[in-house]
Parts: structure tokens; sequence; C-alpha cells
């Protein structure tokens, strides 16, 4: 038995993957976050959808569980990428202690979609590498905003939108309120926004647009762009 989990990508339903639109399009059973991804982006698919959302985990691999054994295709869709805060690994533990084969099939994460919503590299030669992190909330005792901010890294910030003004203050405090900063709410939807300014500025552009979740929020150098020249083209 073998249930498959699918990166859905970050809302534009043709970055979905040919790999995963061609499971979705066999499967029996989709399996879907309905607070994540609209069910109108899945009626092209034959399948039976179930929305996920409120549902506990228990529930899910249950139903997971019996539509295999009722001999169906079953799809997990998960939105952008499984592996970015995709809370898959205690779905995956509950269902190989069933004897469940997982695959993961990966998706665009909004990560990679925001950065092509402003036209920039996320690394450059200036720029040697990236760290992906969230602010402390309900789920996050401690974070480490303001030790990370200490590297010469481009910071990609998801889920912490709402705690923009806590951001800003903690990586200010290291990286000082000029930093260049990008909010892209929504990457690659129809009713994507970008806000691109200094750290100091933006808390209040992102209050005045409205945007108050599904948003990520990318800072450093990276933002203003590479002038140079890349060593690939000589």
């Amino acid at each position: 038995m073998k249930v498959y989990f699918i990166g859905f990508g970050p809302g534009d339903p043709e970055l979905l993957t040919v790999k995963g639109y061609n499971l979705l399009k066999k499967a029996d059973l989709i399996i879907y976050p309905g607070s994540l991804i609209d069910e109108k982006y899945l009626s092209q698919f034959k399948a039976e959808k179930i929305n996920s959302f409120g549902l506990k985990l228990e529930e899910i691999v249950e139903i997971i569980e019996k539509a295999l054994k009722d001999g169906k295709k079953v799809v997990r869709l998960q939105s952008g990428d499984p592996s970015i805060y995709g809370a898959i690994g205690e779905q995956i533990e509950e269902l190989e202690k069933r004897g469940i084969e997982c695959e993961i099939i990966p998706g665009v994460s909004s990560i990679f979609a925001s950065a092509a919503a402003i036209k920039k590299e996320l690394t450059t030669p200036e720029v040697p590498g990236v760290i992906i992190t969230r602010p402390k909330g309900r789920t996050l005792d401690k974070d480490y905003l303001e030790i990370l901010a200490s590297t010469p890294l481009t910071l990609i910030v998801l889920l912490g939108v709402d705690k923009i003004d806590y951001i800003v203050k903690e990586v200010g405090k290291v990286r000082g309120l000029d930093e260049p900063c990008a909010v892209v709410y929504h990457a690659s939807r129809e009713d994507e926004k970008v806000i691109v300014s200094k750290l100091g500025e933006i808390a209040d552009k992102v209050k005045k647009a409205g945007i108050k979740r599904t948003a990520t929020i990318i800072i450093g150098k990276a933002v203003e762009g590479y002038k140079g020249r890349s060593i690939l083209y000589g």
C-alpha cells in the first residue's frame, strides 16, 4: 500500500509539477488542506475529495488506510512543498506504523514563487546562502531571529507576517532599519501583492496593504539584486 504526498505549489495551479498532475489525474481519493488550497483548483480531477481542515491526525490516517485497503489510489495534497513546514513527519510516522509506504512529490515553494515575484536571486556572489525560519508563536517557544540576522545570508521568514513588528525589531537590532526587505502576499496567485522597501518601513506598508497572513518575508541585500557579473558568463 502506498500514499502519495504531493506538493501543490504556492497557489497557481499551473506550477504543479507534471508528475504531481499525472498522479492527481489517476487518484481515486484526494485529501487536501482546504484552508490553504481552494477546491476549485481541483475541479479537473475526478477523484473523491476530502477537506482535511479541522480533522485530527488520527482521522486523516484512518481515512488514508481505509481507502488504500479498499484498493484506491490516494493522494495527500500539501500546499507549497511538503518539506517546508508541511507537518508531514507525524503523518508519515503513523502511516508507516500501519505498513503504508509513503512517496513524496516535491512542489514549488512560496519561497521561490516570492523570489520570482521580485525578480531577484536569493543567493548571489555577495550573498552566499539562504536561511529559512519563522518567528516564535503558538507552536514555537523560542526563535533565533537576532542570531540569524548576524549572518550575511538572505533571511526568509515564513508564517510570520502577522508578527511583522516583532520581526523588524529583532532583525533591525543587528542589520539596521535600512536593510532591504520584501513582503510577497499570495505569491503566484491572481491577487498577489509585492511590497519592497527598507526594513524600517515595511511594517507600516504591510498593514496599509491589509496583509495579515499567507505572505513571505525576504530580508537582505539579495532584495536589491546583484549588480556585478556572474562567473558563469565569464
